[in-house]
């Protein structure tokens, strides 16, 4: 029976794996650790999990995601997303591990009107964004057996995300601002965890880095909008540009990405956003 060892099994991602692992047990031993039981900053402790465990596939859901905090935690987000990972990958090399990391698509810059694909020119705008792409040039440098899967705006049932916050303020407030000219796809962790085991249980592995998310592009406003229709909410919504709303780290203005290559290389079809959203509404106000 192959192992699979979940780093950040407690995080968002961890969580929705967790969840689907059952259907898997008959061919696979997963292992879930927290930041307690495997510290990705550690190298003491990524070398016992991996000398007791010995496991065929390592998920990589573990991240330092204080997009704003990483302004003034360059340190430590470096630290996580950066140093931790190439800690990681050198464990899964080692021990003839597949590494399967998660990023994100603040690699980009945003300054397009196109979809980015894998192979276009990365140009993070902040500290965050800036971790992450050193964190997946560091895995694939260090181990060849590495599939980085870059994601964004995933939100899910569990811990803190975009609509679990909308969920809550919309109970408090009549009305909100919402920023309306920044594009991304919503990705619901669920799809994301169900797209990983696809990619674990595929014959041929083709490493490298690829793209994920739900799909088509939107703005956060709009997105807002659906949560508020799919959950029923009389709350009026706002546009607010950029400039209207600031915060500490900038943000991509447009990082949609092409999802082609995980959908020819993989037969993984991405979902339709809002089918996603709506599912995890259902579940969320049940």
């Amino acid at each position: 029976m192959k192992k699979i060892l979940v780093v950040g099994g407690n995080g968002q991602l961890g969580n929705c794996i967790r969840k689907i692992a059952p259907d898997f047990e008959l061919n696979y031993e997963f292992i879930f650790t927290d930041s307690q039981t495997l510290d990705i900053t550690n190298e003491d402790q990524i070398n016992t999990v991996f000398t007791e465990n010995k496991p065929d596939y390592c998920i990589n859901a573990s991240a330092y995601t204080a997009v704003d905090l990483a302004e003034t935690e360059k340190e430590k987000a470096f630290a996580v997303n950066a140093e931790g990972v190439a800690s990681l990958a050198q464990a899964c090399k080692d021990a003839k591990t597949t590494l399967i990391h998660v990023s994100t698509d603040y690699v980009f810059d945003g300054e397009t009107n196109l979809s980015y694909s894998e192979d276009d020119f990365t140009s993070p705008i902040g500290v965050y964004g800036e971790s992450k792409l050193k964190g997946e040039e560091l895995a694939l440098e260090i181990n060849p057996k590495t599939i980085i899967l870059r994601t964004s705006w995933l939100y899910s049932e569990f811990n803190k995300n975009f609509v679990k916050t909308m969920l809550n303020l919309f109970s408090q407030k009549d009305e909100l601002g919402i920023v309306a000219d920044q594009f991304g796809q919503p990705t619901n962790a669920n799809d994301l965890a169900e797209a990983i085991m696809d990619i674990i249980e595929a014959k041929e592995k083709i490493y490298g880095v690829f793209h994920f998310s739900n799909y088509p592009e939107t703005t956060w406003l709009e997105f807002a909008k659906k949560i508020a229709e799919f959950s029923k909410s009389s709350v009026k919504l706002n546009a607010l540009t950029t400039e209207q709303y600031p915060t500490p780290a900038k943000r991509p203005k447009r990082s949609t990405m092409c999802l082609d290559k995980i959908e020819e290389t993989y037969k993984i079809e991405p979902k339709y956003w809002e089918n996603s959203l709506e599912e995890c509404i259902t579940v969320l106000t049940k």
